[in-house]
């Protein structure tokens, strides 16, 4: 099976390098090996379990949702003393994911599509996300843990996906991205390098929970290390679990063994899984069940629908929650917009009381999961172009 190919921009770190020794420029043409998606796969997988092992959340692994939560009440955003941190792991994601971009000549600065709707959407992949307890990274990690709770958020996440995938289907567009100024794309790397230095320094204007599950975290340098590696690794990959979900729709199961890429995302979310339930196994963390798993409740309903907002509005705006953290490290402004939209989700998410608990789903939570998706809905019509199918965006990066 053929390996997964693109051409690099002629600009790239190694080509440049080559023009100034008189050396041969290295070929226009470059492949990715099979593993480099499983190796992407097993690092999260691995580093997730170890994580959780050395400090944080039970069945947790990485949580964009619940890391940005962390984040934004560490930063005042929110009163909750339970969840204040700054979560290296996130801050590792975008400045992995810059540095790779750099390195390869791949940071290209754009935006101007549709940012502030982006930013609403980017909010509601939050709010859904709180109801179910997760992102869906950190759904993998519940179910190699044994949580069979979250099989609903599987479903949910698939079926969020096949509907979004019918608007693009009928022409739905938020608009097609243009070049911008290369300082725009560095807003939030720079943001995040900010959140380190206070991470670091620790100034009183930020809080550090001192009980809850702001309060469990592993060593500094380890979670740090664990998210620049997976950061550069998604950037190089494109990894995306909704991402990789949606090539399904694009065309059915031969997507899978006609389209290198599409194998690619698939063999990195098997490897994920795999991964994590072996070392979940290894570490004594499995625990197959339904009843009384961390992080979780049976309000399965509720987590259905919650993943099924997260699945539409991913592929609305081209990437789940972890995916738009690594595409705005490479410079795209769209997904900046989101990851702010998600940072201020995250913070109305504890202000309101939206997010599930052990005890279920709150009525704040229901009703804004129904909200989040008649919005899609509504957005997902407006922005239909009639009489034409996916949008010439929507096939950047298709093999």
């Amino acid at each position: 099976m053929a390996d997964v190919c693109r051409v690099p921009r002629s600009d790239n770190f190694l080509t440049r390098t080559a023009r100034r020794l008189g050396m041969a420029e290295p070929r226009r043409d470059e492949c990715y090996p099979k593993w480099l998606f499983v190796v992407t796969g097993a690092v999260m997988g691995i580093a997730g379990v170890v994580l959780t092992l050395y400090g944080n959340p039970a069945n947790t692994g990485f949580c964009v949702s619940c890391f940005l939560e962390n984040i934004a009440g560490s930063v005042g955003l929110h009163g909750n003393v339970r969840m204040q941190y700054i979560r290296p792991e996130i801050i590792g994601f975008v400045l992995g994911a810059f540095a790779m971009a750099l390195f390869k000549g791949e940071y290209k600065s754009s935006g101007g599509s549709s940012p502030l709707l982006r930013f609403f959407i980017g909010a509601l992949l939050i709010v859904g996300c709180a109801v179910f307890i997760g992102c869906p990274i950190k759904m993998t990690f519940r179910l190699a843990a044994g949580d069979l709770t979250a099989l609903a958020g599987v479903a949910g996440l698939i079926f969020g996906v096949f509907i979004g995938m019918q608007f693009l289907e009928r022409g739905f567009s938020l608009g097609t991205p243009s070049p911008s100024p290369f300082a725009n794309g560095l807003l939030i790397p720079a943001f995040m390098a900010l959140l380190l230095v206070a991470l670091l320094v620790r100034p009183d204007f930020i809080n550090i929970s001192t009980k809850g599950s702001g309060a469990q975290y592993a060593p500094l340098a380890l979670s740090l290390a664990a998210g620049l590696g997976i950061g550069a690794l998604a950037q190089r990959t494109g990894f995306c679990i909704t991402g990789g979900i949606s090539r399904l729709f694009l065309w059915g199961p031969a997507e899978f063994t006609t389209c290198p890429k599409t194998t690619g995302l698939a063999m990195g979310m098997v490897s994920l899984f795999s991964f994590a339930l072996v070392a979940s196994l290894l570490t004594g963390q499995f625990s197959l069940g339904v009843h009384g798993q961390p992080s979780s409740n049976e309000s399965h309903l509720w987590n259905f629908l919650g993943m099924t907002l997260v699945g539409f509005g991913s592929v609305l705006i081209k990437g789940c929650p972890f995916r738009q953290l690594i595409s705005a490290g490479q410079g795209d402004t769209d997904a900046g917009a989101a990851v702010l939209g998600m940072l201020t989700g995250a913070a109305l998410v504890q202000n309101w009381g939206i997010g599930g608990t052990a005890e279920g789903t709150p009525y704040a939570g229901q009703l804004a999961v129904l909200l989040g998706l008649s919005f899609l809905f509504i957005v997902g019509l407006l922005y239909r172009r009639r009489g034409e199918t996916y949008a010439p965006e929507f096939q950047t990066g298709l093999d």
